[in-house]
């Protein structure tokens, strides 16, 4: 079976880490962005089934990248979840009107991130 891919674009190592090692041990390909353009030349490249995106990064803020992601037809089938500090409700319905397929405020248990991502493409 080809391994499920999974792209974490967030800026803060300590985030990345976590997520990146929890979904390692469920045998997800993971590839890692720092900010929204690194973010879509990867997405680009490995069309993953899954991307986490942070909202606040440098260069491209994460509700740009999402309008780029979704303008793309290669990734039209990537689920977009969005994990952000930023959990207003007026926050979260832009993400969501935006086009993500979820959205996780911060600080997030890693265990509901991986079961909401196994939820979402089983």
């Amino acid at each position: 079976m080809k391994k499920k891919k999974i792209l974490i674009v967030d800026d803060e190592p300590n985030i990345v880490m976590s997520l990146e090692y929890a979904f390692k041990k469920k045998n997800f390909e993971v590839f890692i962005a720092r900010d929204g353009t690194e973010a879509l030349e990867i997405a680009e490249k490995e069309i993953p089934n899954v991307i986490l995106l942070d909202i606040m990064m440098p260069k491209l803020d994460g509700y740009e990248t999402l309008k780029r992601l979704r303008a793309n037809n290669m990734l039209k089938d990537s689920k977009v979840i969005f994990i952000s500090a930023k959990s207003k409700t007026a926050d979260i319905e832009k993400g969501l009107e935006l086009g993500a397929d979820s959205y996780m405020a911060k600080p997030f248990s890693v265990k509901k991130v991986v079961n909401n991502v196994e939820t979402m493409i089983a």
